[in-house]
């Protein structure tokens, strides 16, 4: 039988850590903010946009909202931020991604300062990571980081697969693995015998965006499994990349699809924003 790596658990384990610093900052007279901008009416960006403010006022964050209207222009989004940016009074500044059309995400990521990105989407955020230097770290990657360690799940010298190759999830992901020197092979939609190479895994991360994707098969006994897909079966009830009821008889871990991997973005959000850039 597996153990199930609760995130919800572990989220809420990091959120008052971080309620505890937020008191401590405050005594010391700092003040810690998150702006947070929201273009449109996506709704699931809305209910994004929501959880954060809440985990905000849970740990203590100041939340400054921006919501504009779906029509804003790119030029209007780069002003705003360029305004933040240059605010001593905000921490860390996040833009909702999907943006719309007339939008280019690239260009707005670019234009947050990197002391500011917590989000951890800038080049020079991403650059930092890729050479072992200090900076912001996307917030999923480093979420899984923290439900493998506080699940005291060993990654020294493991075999990590991970399924995706992504910006935001798949390549920072791979980072960090070897950061935790683990042995470390990205596969993605052009890797052949993507099956066989699963099935080598200790611990098995899967990022593709197909709901069910990966069954048993592609698992060894005993491996450690972590489902980062957010999907809907053919009910419509919300599922993973990973068929839980085939897999979980198979592996010694695995994360819940919800209560898993999700919880942890926003609490590493919150970390972000808390501790600013690591100094080491």
């Amino acid at each position: 039988m597996a153990m199930i790596i609760d995130g919800k658990r572990i989220s809420q384990e990091i959120k008052d850590e971080l309620k505890e610093k937020v008191t401590q900052l405050k005594a010391e007279g700092k003040k810690v903010s998150l702006a947070v901008i929201l273009v449109g009416d996506n709704p699931a960006s809305q209910t994004y946009v929501k959880n954060k403010k809440r985990a905000c006022e849970y740990v203590g964050i100041e939340s400054l909202s921006y919501e504009l209207p779906g029509e804003t222009t790119q030029e209007e989004l780069l002003e705003l931020v360029g305004k933040l940016n240059a605010d001593p009074a905000v921490g860390g500044i996040l833009v909702q991604l999907p943006l719309p059309k007339q939008i280019d995400e690239d260009a707005v990521i670019r234009a947050i300062a990197p002391e500011k990105d917590v989000d951890g989407f800038h080049p020079m955020s991403v650059g930092a990571l890729s050479i072992g230097q200090p900076g912001f770290v996307s917030c999923t990657p480093a979420g899984i980081i923290q439900l493998l360690k506080r699940s005291q799940i060993e990654m020294d010298g493991k075999e990590c697969v991970i399924v995706g190759r992504s910006n935001i999830v798949g390549k920072p992901m791979a980072l960090l693995m070897l950061r935790e020197n683990a042995t470390v092979t990205v596969t993605h939609s052009h890797t052949k015998d993507l099956r066989e190479v699963c099935k080598r895994a200790d611990i098995l991360i899967v990022a593709i965006g197909r709901a069910k994707m990966v069954d048993a098969s592609y698992v060894k006994e005993g491996a450690v499994v972590i489902d980062v897909g957010m999907d809907r079966d053919e009910n419509g009830k919300l599922c993973g990349d990973v068929d839980f009821a085939s897999v979980e008889p198979v592996a010694s871990a695995i994360t819940p699809v919800p209560g898993g991997v999700g919880p942890m973005t926003i609490a590493m959000l919150m970390y972000n924003t808390v501790y600013g850039v690591p100094r080491e």
